[in-house]
């Protein structure tokens, strides 16, 4: 019997070479019909015998033929004519009606048969730095609009050649419909100039050839890839990473590092089976592994910090240059410090032109310029700690549809933002902290470019709290939309939420540096009782005093006076502790300035931040007095842990005026045990497992009043891998269920999610 049936598939199934796959699996079971790009997906009809069409549902359940990028979140099927004498099966135009839905693919990194042909001397791409196929290559950096065609992205200006057309044609080619197929003779092309724009070398191989003899000589060279300009430099030069950082402005931030082999990268990082796997995956991030001990990379590539940051070549072009002897390079974002990721020839040239010696560029416009993601691992997951290249923008899908396009602003500082349409929740790449001018220019035109891809247009407009954020400011420019507030906290336990699928009271753990509250205080340390619909602020950290507003992130003496201020109360002497405050301020009058501030209560503001309070441990312990980028004496004293000891210090929960997490007598110790020179990693560890200790107490007073048995945690400090990873084994110890962010990250850039999540579900309830 003769049927005919209609599939309509989302998920990531354009870009990847589906239909192909689809093609050759109704062709092999002779089957009739089509196969076509929408702006939902992908839309297969087929004609045959009843059980030949069983057996392509099977097999397309199964996704054994099909590509390994493939993904598919939803089938719909239905029932439809029979087309009389119908006997072939089509690949057909894309169709370009409609509300777009469509995933568009992430960049992805070059496949093994790709690198093949491009070692192989006798196939026509050898040694083509621009070489792909339908399973690997870019995607995001390169399309304007969907449908994914070529028509549609920035390769529409280079005309295929017979050979590339040919295999573009040729359903049995693996570059079928590949949309940025080319070779030496019709494609991009690379060169090599200096820092003024004047040509060094215009032939592929000697540019490259060039390039690597550069980077061998200590030279810093500007290197436009995938999703922008990458600065690189020799990791085993100290003296070029060093000239690299006082070029670009970046006195102390760890940078990335990239290598052609696992192998390599062992000689410097503990690479386990999980990091193997991550580092080796389509999408190939930056992968945070464990420093060896006295290894040949450069001091200043990563000081202070207990970790190398590693990717592996994940670009033909990359490949080509390691070929040529390096061994390792650092490979930062090619932009001066905080500033946007630069992606275009001229403006490299201006920009960097001071930085970089020379400049191995290309002609492919990059129309999105995109990150490279940063993973590390928590309770042995992989857990996203920067979200964009290779990830961005693969959406999370929601189990129902929103009735109204949502905007979500995110928050200032590693900003993303996010939108709703349908079910699909889409988190834009990470795009950075808003308070330089640039970045928030890059910011609304990023959100233009996204809300265009899609056609989305927002009814719901969700922000921050924060009345003082850019992005809470441009949500509230924004006309004939719905407002909605969402507080900074809550946001971030949504985000947890959203990532899991549930929409149920939990017990949110959320910890980081800088939260609007409710009541006009930098929250910053709290237990909430929340669900999407709302939230109740069962406990805190004890608040403390802060003064000098955004400077008490950057000079850690504000948090430290605050804090022994508050444990010593009247005890409290500046003479007394000069021994140690000193070290962290020398200026004795600005110390005594802050103090009075503090204790007059002038320009101060109530916090119950834990991020300060780590600056605060880390300066005292005399690694240093002063942030120069985020998290910079966190990460320190993070790296600083004695492992194995599982010692802590005493602290109190007050249950009066709320459940209140009291770290007096922490400091009280901690001061004793520096007047008796304990090692500052056994000061860390105790810190650490303190926290830990008490983050599980306020869980359990809530469990008590509640019964809930499960924690959401996020915010910036469950970035510290340690404390993490601790309070997860004391929670599950205790029979807690724990859930925590993974596909987004835990501190700022999962906020939009979280803003989002609450926004739908207002909608739902309207």
């Amino acid at each position: 019997m003769i049927e005919r049936k209609r599939f309509i598939l989302t998920g990531r199934v354009q870009g990847i070479g589906f239909r192909p796959a689809v093609y050759r699996l109704a062709k092999a079971l002779a089957l009739a019909g089509f196969v076509y790009n929408d702006t939902r997906g992908v839309t297969i009809e087929i004609q045959g015998p009843a059980d030949k069409i069983e057996r392509f549902i099977e097999q397309l359940k199964a996704g054994k033929d099909l590509p390994v990028l493939a993904d598919i979140r939803t089938v719909k099927v239905e029932d439809v004519e029979t087309v009389p004498g119908e006997t072939e099966f089509s690949i057909r135009p894309s169709d370009t009606t409609g509300t777009p839905l469509s995933q568009v693919t992430a960049d992805i990194a070059t496949c093994d048969d790709c690198l093949r042909e491009m070692r192989d001397k006798n196939d026509f791409r050898y040694r083509y730095p621009f070489i792909n196929c339908t399973n690997c290559g870019p995607r995001y950096s390169l399309v304007k609009t969907i449908p994914y065609d070529r028509p549609n992205t920035t390769m529409s200006v280079f005309k295929m050649c017979d050979k590339c057309a040919a295999q573009y044609r040729d359903v049995s080619d693996r570059r079928f419909h590949a949309q940025p197929v080319a070779c030496p003779v019709c494609g991009p092309k690379i060169s090599l100039c200096d820092s003024t724009g004047k040509t060094i070398e215009q032939d592929s191989d000697r540019a490259i050839a060039r390039t690597a003899q550069m980077l061998l000589a200590g030279k810093i060279v500007a290197i436009k890839g995938v999703g922008g300009f990458h600065l690189a430099v020799n990791a085993l030069d100290n003296n070029a990473v060093l000239r690299l950082r006082q070029r670009k402005k970046r006195d102390a931030k760890p940078f990335a590092m990239m290598a052609d082999s696992i192998e390599k990268m062992r000689r410097y990082a503990a690479v386990d089976e999980l990091a193997e796997r991550i580092l080796k995956s389509p999408e190939s991030p930056i992968v945070l592994l464990p420093k060896k001990e006295s290894c040949a990379i450069a001091p200043s590539v990563a000081e202070g910090v207990s970790t190398f940051g590693f990717m592996l070549c994940y670009a033909p072009l990359h490949y080509l240059l390691f070929a040529q002897g390096l061994d390792v390079l650092v490979m930062t974002s090619g932009n001066i410090s905080d500033e946007p990721l630069i992606c275009k020839n001229d403006q490299a040239l201006e920009k960097l032109g001071d930085v970089a010696d020379a400049f191995l560029m290309h002609d492919r416009e990059i129309y999105r310029q995109v990150d490279d993601s940063i993973v590390h691992f928590i309770a042995g997951q992989a857990v996203l700690l920067r979200r964009a290249r290779g990830y961005v923008p693969t959406p999370i899908v929601a189990e129902k549809e929103c009735k109204k396009d949502i905007f979500a602003a995110g928050s200032d500082l590693k900003n993303t933002f996010c939108y709703i349409k349908a079910n699909q929740v889409i988190v834009s790449e990470h795009i950075g902290d808003m308070e330089d001018a640039s970045v928030y220019h890059h910011y609304l035109s990023s959100v233009e470019h996204l809300a265009g891809l899609f056609e989305v247009k927002p009814q719901v407009v969700a922000c921050d709290l924060h009345p003082g954020y850019l992005s809470s400011r441009h949500a509230a420019s924004l006309k004939g939309v719905d407002l909605i507030k969402v507080q900074h906290h809550w946001a971030h336990i949504a985000s947890v939420l959203a990532e899991y699928g549930l929409d149920e009271k939990v017990i949110g753990l959320e910890c980081d540096g800088t939260g609007y509250g409710t009541d006009g205080a930098i929250w910053g340390c709290e237990c909430l009782i929340a669900d999407l619909e709302d939230f109740e602020r069962f406990g805190h950290l004890m608040y403390y005093p802060l003064a000098g507003g955004d400077l008490a992130a950057k000079e850690a003496i504000r948090p430290v006076l605050a804090l022994l201020n508050q444990a010593y109360g009247d005890e409290f002497e500046l003479t007394e502790f000069g021994w140690l405050l000193e070290k962290i301020e020398p200026d004795i009058e600005k110390r005594k300035l802050i103090l009075t501030q503090i204790q007059k209560q002038i320009n101060t503001v109530n916090t119950s931040s834990l991020g300060r309070v780590f600056d605060a441990v880390a300066a005292m312990a005399g690694l240093g007095g002063y942030n120069n980028f985020e998290a910079q004496l966190p990460m320190a004293l993070e790296a600083s842990i004695t492992r194995g000891l599982d010692e802590c210090y005493d602290f109190n929960i007050t249950e009066k005026n709320g459940c209140l997490l009291d770290l007096r007598p922490m400091f009280r110790q901690i001061i004793t045990d520096l007047q008796n020179e304990t090692p500052v990693g056994n000061i860390s560890a105790k810190f650490h497992n303190t926290l830990a200790a008490g983050l599980l107490s306020l869980a359990q007073k809530a469990h008590q009043q509640t019964n809930l048995k499960k924690v959401a945690l996020s915010g910036g400090v469950f970035c510290n891998r340690y404390l993490t990873n601790r309070l997860i084994a004391l929670l599950k110890k205790n029979d807690f269920t724990v859930l925590f962010n993974r596909f987004v990250p835990s501190n700022d850039g999962g906020i939009s999610l979280g803003q989002a999540a609450i926004a739908a579900k207002k909608i739902s309830q309207s």
